[in-house]
């Protein structure tokens, strides 16, 4: 324990020209006369720490002094490509794995350069839970991410409807859609890869074996494709619908973007009031009602005809809300 504080505080008064033991203190979550008997320890070994007293005094390195331990382990660097989205590193349980090598790569950094981290933190964040949504962390998903690290076979128990089934999987990779995180994984017996909501596995234990990767899969490529698929899978219905310019511009706003894609590619051309007639996939009348009322006067429906008469009676309600 004391060891890594002691590295983490060389490659603190590396990567600054100096920090009071206050400062310090605080970095280190140790208290400042701590801060004190660790410095005297640090130059009894040999690197040249020293104190500066006064008001503008602290703790510093000698000018042009590079320590030997800013090399980058392999779970570190892993988790400095995901330091831009630290509400999934806590979640994934890398919080301090990311800590330690942002530290490495600003004590390898120029001078110059040392601002860079802050520079960049100060102009990018990603928020990735949807609006509207109170993001919960999976319990499982640390033991999940765990597995998906060190590409280690998994026993799971996982909800499907109102049972429960035990799949062994081999763990690819993990995706966070709009705070909903996912396992993309290879089911051992099957050969087949599947995804699987983390919240609804009930039970997850990694196993002694690994598994040999396959170095072609694509992860990105594999979510984009099952992405299209279940969005296709859900558009079980077709109605035809006419929009106006403004409706053409809003419509991949109100549904679902593929359906929005497909309807707008297959449009014929404008008529004398410069409306387009569609031919629109959704998952059903209910939730096209919902969908399309966002649209308001800028869509008309033109079958089925049980759809229609459900606006035409909006229509009506609505006029007779708002009548003088």
């Amino acid at each position: 324990m004391r060891a890594a504080r002691l590295i983490k505080m060389v490659l603190l008064l590396q990567a600054r020209p100096a920090m009071t033991a206050a400062e310090l203190a605080r970095e280190l979550e140790v208290s400042e006369r701590t801060v004190t008997r660790d410095a005297q320890a640090l130059s009894e070994a040999g690197v040249p720490v020293y104190a500066e007293r006064g008001r503008a005094g602290g703790y510093r390195l000698v000018d042009g002094y590079r320590t030997g331990l800013t090399g980058l382990a392999r779970g570190e660097a892993e988790a400095l490509f995901l330091s831009g989205v630290p509400g999934a590193l806590r979640e994934m349980g890398l919080a301090d794995a990311a800590s330690v090598a942002r530290l490495k790569v600003s004590a390898a950094l120029m001078p110059s350069l040392r601002d860079a981290p802050t520079a960049a933190a100060q102009r990018f964040h990603l928020d990735a839970p949807a609006w509207f949504q109170e993001p919960a962390a999976p319990p499982l998903l640390p033991v999940i991410a765990d597995a998906v690290w060190d590409d280690r076979r998994l026993t799971a128990r996982y909800r499907r409807g109102e049972t429960e089934v035990v799949r062994e999987l081999e763990p690819y990779g993990l995706v966070l859609k709009a705070g909903v995180w996912y396992l993309c994984a290879r089911v051992a017996d099957a050969q087949a890869f599947r995804t699987y909501r983390i919240d609804r596995f009930t039970a997850a234990e990694p196993l002694a074996e690994r598994f040999g990767r396959d170095e072609e899969f694509d992860l990105p490529g594999f979510w984009a494709g099952q992405a299209e698929r279940f969005a296709r899978s859900i558009l079980r219905a077709e109605i035809v619908v006419r929009l106006s310019s403004a409706g053409l511009r809003r419509l991949p706003y109100a549904v679902e973007p593929v359906a929005a894609r497909d309807a707008l590619a297959g449009a014929g051309e404008p008529d004398a009031r410069g409306w387009v007639t569609v031919t629109l996939g959704v998952e059903s009348e209910e939730v096209a009602h919902g969908q399309l009322t966002a649209l308001g006067p800028e869509a008309e429906v033109v079958s089925p005809e049980s759809l229609r008469r459900r606006f035409a009676e909006d229509a009506a309600r609505l006029a007779a809300l708002y009548r003088p």
